[in-house]
């Protein structure tokens, strides 16, 4: 994940933040019976140890580097430290873990997407893929349902006009939204949702940015999947809410 912003020095990058949070279940004593600070006191040294030697080779392409090494809840601490930072970008990992620890892992994810007004990108384990995607921003994948954090998304990208390529906009139309009992009503259906998605690619190449429209239907999960293959994209951009309980799934 690191190594693959830093093609965001293209588009303005200058100031990583490294945050380590030591859940407090990690250093408590057996049974709970007390605090062990010499646990605390290793965890944080291993963690600074890491840091140092990335923080180096940043330091070295010439970006500013910060690191907070804390203890407490992971959500809580990781929205106070990108509200201090002021940060635009927050950066989230997500290892192989069992069927338990993926639910605890995606209710973090989760809730750090509902809790934060920042975007949030998160990195997932893929054990089919043996490289490192090293420029996520090339082709992006924009999958717009209209909602406001969907349209934010369009701006933020714009941004990001000296990096991308290409970008691909969709929308997912559920099949009760495919009105009409003839071919023709649900091709003028069909249509009525493509002019809006080229109303969003208009913005986009008035920002140089190559871009392709799409409508596909069915569920969401599947279909924003499949269009991610089909367009080869880099990297998967959509809006969260309260409603979209796919999401949950997703990270699951």
């Amino acid at each position: 994940a690191l190594k693959s912003l830093l093609g965001l020095r293209q588009a303005g990058l200058e100031h990583v933040v490294f945050v380590n949070v030591i859940e407090r279940d990690r250093v408590a004593m057996r049974r709970g019976t007390g605090y062990n600070k010499e646990e605390e006191i290793r965890l944080r040294e291993t963690a600074n140890i890491r840091f140092i030697q990335w923080a180096e080779n940043l330091f070295e392409q010439g970006l500013e580097v910060g690191v907070y090494i804390v203890v407490g809840k992971l959500v809580a601490e990781v929205i106070k430290a990108a509200q201090k930072e002021e940060s635009d970008l927050i950066v989230i990992g997500r290892s192989h873990k069992g069927v338990l620890e993926q639910l605890y892992a995606g209710s973090d994810v989760t809730e750090l997407l509902h809790r934060t007004a920042t975007p949030v990108l998160v990195y997932k384990y893929m054990s089919e893929y043996s490289f490192a995607l090293d420029k996520p921003f090339e082709r992006p994948l924009l999958a717009i349902d209209w909602s406001p954090a969907s349209l934010k998304a369009v701006d933020y990208l714009k941004g990001l006009s000296k990096i991308i390529k290409e970008i691909n906009v969709i929308h997912v139309a559920s099949e009760k939204e495919i009105t009409g009992s003839s071919a023709m009503d649900i091709q003028k259906t069909r249509k009525a949702k493509r002019r809006k998605l080229d109303a969003i690619c208009d913005v986009f190449e008035s920002e140089g940015i190559e871009a392709r429209a799409h409508v596909y239907i069915g569920d969401p999960k599947h279909e924003i999947e499949k269009a991610a293959r089909e367009c080869q994209a880099t990297i998967i951009v959509m809006g969260s809410s309260g409603k979209t309980g796919w999401v949950e799934r997703w990270l699951g």
